[in-house]
């Protein structure tokens, strides 16, 4: 009894459908934790280069020198959003514009959508996190009344109600249930808190943008 009972019997004993809802909600699972292991490293890598960008940027090294060392290299964040800002503020004054108001338009234009695509590297794939947690115990519920449905059918072949005969049909059908909650449950609670790190991310990219953008005015206002 206690073997046929066992997860690898009740999935090799399941139907078709119940056998598909299985094979899906453990492969969401599987992938749910990748993303969540990637995004954890991922932020915290950015949090890390962010800081040590803010330390070189706030060190009184000219901006010159600063973009000269960054601008051969693939920036994130920060970094990213300077080069950005540094390339078209140089960019204005070898074209030989004057307009003070041009060059801070551009350059505000070059920050917005500089951040918004680090923002979109930054929330790629969270939002499967919060699909798999709003549908996934949907997915197990069908399992699982696919498989009491099933079950009710075998109990009225045999014609036999003994718990010997229940028994496994209840527990496959319940498998699919567990089995979507145990995808949803950890997506939930990882999209949530994910959610709130890549915008805490985004605040501080928005809020060196704006420092930043400043202190480009200002250089504008004094080579105009």
């Amino acid at each position: 009894m206690g073997d046929s009972l066992s997860l690898i019997n009740l999935f090799w004993q399941a139907s078709i459908v119940v056998k598909v809802v299985v094979i899906g909600l453990v492969l969401a699972s599987v992938w749910t934790w990748a993303i969540i292991v990637d995004k954890t490293i991922l932020f915290g890598r950015i949090r890390l280069e962010m800081d040590r960008f803010e330390k070189v940027f706030w060190s009184g090294q000219s901006l010159e020198e600063l973009y000269r060392s960054l601008s051969g290299r693939q920036g994130t964040a920060l970094s990213a959003i300077f080069v950005a800002a540094m390339r078209e503020w140089k960019r204005s004054f070898e074209s030989g514009a004057r307009s003070p108001f041009g060059m801070h338009t551009r350059i505000d234009k070059v920050l917005n959508v500089t951040i918004q695509r680090e923002m979109e590297r930054v929330e790629k794939r969270l939002l499967f996190l919060a699909s798999t947690g709003a549908s996934a115990p949907f997915v197990g519920l069908f399992g699982t009344v696919w498989g009491i449905m099933t079950a009710f059918q075998s109990i009225a072949a045999s014609k036999n109600t003994s718990i010997a005969v229940v028994a496994p049909g209840i527990a496959e059908a319940l498998m699919a249930t567990a089995l979507g909650l145990l995808a949803a449950i950890p997506a939930v609670i990882a999209y949530n808190k994910l959610t709130g790190m890549a915008g805490r991310i985004g605040q501080r990219m928005e809020a060196f943008a704006d420092e930043f953008s400043a202190i480009l005015s200002r250089q504008v206002e004094e080579r105009v």
